[in-house]
């Protein structure tokens, strides 16, 4: 792995988390309602899914899709189907008081693993991304500092983004507008379900 292809490949990286997405909008909810341990754990399970995904792209899971799409469309249809529970959920704990929705933040590692668990296009997007950087026939140390790489830059992201969200001028606009930012956290999750589902 050159510098020159482990620059691109962060950069590459860093649009993909900085861009709106179930991820993105599940872990600032997350830190705002929660804080920024919460927020921070669940910046981790994002981060070790989405790692996990990297390295079945680069043992050739993309593949496994292509020979088996049922496969592929029951990963769809279970991601779908999580997150329009997690859509529903947020939407009908929209008008409850921050107390009632401070869920154990050992859940938070689980629900950040599961978010990104649930968009099996994670895996494809890192197929495309890692046939363009890097070569074919990467060594089994090379692979395994890339997940590693990938892990530690999720996790430093949604660290700072946890950092940034739990502050008490973000809690405190989170709180003045609970409802409406909780139903549209929802909506944004509800539709990339229905788009995982609807999706050919």
């Amino acid at each position: 792995m050159t510098p020159e292809q482990f620059l691109s490949f962060n950069a590459i990286l860093a649009v993909a988390l900085a861009s709106p997405g179930a991820a993105l909008v599940f872990a600032l909810k997350t830190a705002m309602s929660r804080g920024r341990l919460a927020g921070i754990l669940t910046g981790v399970g994002l981060g070790a899914m989405a790692s996990v995904w990297t390295l079945m792209a680069l043992l050739g899971l993309d593949q496994v899709f292509t020979l088996f799409p049922w496969a592929y469309g029951a990963l769809k249809i279970g991601g779908g189907l999580y997150l329009l529970y997690i859509a529903w959920t947020t939407w009908k704990g929209a008008r409850d008081a921050l107390a009632d929705v401070q869920a154990s933040r050992g859940r938070a590692l689980l629900d950040g693993a599961l978010v990104n668990a649930a968009n099996p296009k994670s895996v494809l997007f890192a197929a495309a991304v890692i046939l363009v950087v890097f070569p074919q026939g990467t060594s089994w140390t090379t692979m395994g500092l890339i997940t590693l790489n990938h892990f530690v830059v999720e996790v430093l992201f949604y660290s700072a983004l946890a950092t940034l969200a739990s502050t008490p001028v973000a809690r405190n606009g989170y709180l003045s507008a609970k409802t409406a930012l909780d139903r549209i956290a929802a909506g944004v999750m509800g539709a990339l379900g229905l788009r995982l589902l609807l999706d050919r």
